[in-house]
């Protein structure tokens, strides 16, 4: 398995973890220190394990949480670091994130994670070859 597809496989268990709104799944995904960080839609920025775990917990003890799919999405790796670009659709509305991951031995864990609205989705048009098939406006 590449490094590509171990860092989409982490972050596809970052999703299904909030999907079954499991916090101990989702609580193994971070990174096990303090330079964490995260920004959910419509917050400031928490850093620090502590905080942002508990938020984790906050929002999936609640039963009214909303629900969420991830697509399209694009992998980058730089070494122990990689990051994954996506689209969130939350109850209908989409988002765009970053997952932030670090290689711990052999494992990818989440460093930060931000969401946020965005305005609309346009095809991208056949003149930007080196584009994904989408963009995000």
């Amino acid at each position: 398995m590449t490094n590509q597809s171990k860092v989409i496989a982490a972050n596809a268990a970052f999703y299904a973890a909030f999907a079954a709104g499991d916090f101990a799944a989702m609580e193994r995904l971070w990174a096990d220190d303090d330079g964490i960080s995260c920004i959910h839609p419509g917050w400031p920025a928490i850093v620090g394990r502590a905080t942002v775990i508990g938020s984790w917990r906050d929002i999936l003890q609640n039963p009214e949480r909303p629900q969420i799919a991830c697509a399209e999405p694009q992998a980058i790796v730089d070494g122990d670091s990689a990051r994954v670009l996506c689209i969130e659709i939350v109850d209908g509305t989409a988002l765009a994130a970053a997952n932030h991951f670090r290689r711990v031995g052999d494992t990818w864990r989440l460093v930060h994670h931000q969401s946020s609205p965005i305005a609309q989705i346009v095809e991208q048009t056949h003149d930007e070859p080196s584009s994904p098939s989408r963009r995000i406006h």
